[in-house]
């Protein structure tokens, strides 16, 4: 199955959710893309509501149907509850935590920045966007790309980070510090109906 590769705004009016998570893709047009889409105003089935959040999590983090399932599976033989299982095993992603840190602004940037060899994790180059960081793994620019302008632009934009990640701006070197609490994510995300969804 390929990558989606369209537009992330069109996505996000789709499923009525900022992938971004900052609002911009539904602040000048808060209802479906097309013709039609700001008169459609059915009644979702509950299997409806179910893939609509399947949807919007697997948009949100960039992933294809079948890693998604693999990441769900995954997250089931682990302790705890499913869902939060589900979101700490997305945020643990290398594509995600260096967006995170702000190395990128967007995931889709953060993962073509892995691709292209630009991260290295415990001084180790890591080009697979997929790659599970664990705990006090030490995320950080190639020394050839420390000077990298998409890089440092996005840097400068950044306004706070999540407490799971922390940065050392003369170092140029983020750290994931531990997995993330529920609380500290995403409070749209409704897990419980992905679990569903899949469990029906």
């Amino acid at each position: 199955m390929s990558r989606y590769t369209g537009s992330s705004y069109k996505q996000a009016r789709r499923t009525g959710f900022s992938l971004l998570e900052n609002g911009k893709e539904l602040a000048r047009k808060p209802y479906g893309p097309g013709a039609h889409g700001a008169d459609r105003k059915r009644r979702a089935s509950t299997y409806g509501v179910q893939l609509k959040e399947k949807q919007k999590v697997r948009f949100m983090y960039g992933l294809n149907e079948k890693q998604f399932v693999k990441t769900y599976k995954e997250a089931g033989k682990m302790q705890g509850i499913h869902g939060e299982n589900l979101l700490k095993l997305l945020e643990s992603r290398l594509d995600n935590l260096v967006y995170r840190i702000g190395f990128a602004s967007t995931r889709r940037a953060a993962r073509q920045l892995v691709n292209h060899g630009h991260i290295t994790v415990n001084g180790k180059k890591v080009d697979i966007p997929s790659y599970r960081c664990k705990p006090g793994d030490v995320i950080t620019l190639k020394e050839q790309s420390q000077d990298h302008k998409a890089v440092k632009e996005a840097l400068s934009k950044v306004l706070n980070r999540v407490e799971f990640v922390t940065f050392d701006d003369k170092k140029n070197t983020g750290t994931f510090v531990r997995l993330p609490e529920r609380s500290e994510l995403n409070p749209e995300i409704n897990e419980s109906l992905i679990v569903e969804y899949y469990n029906r």
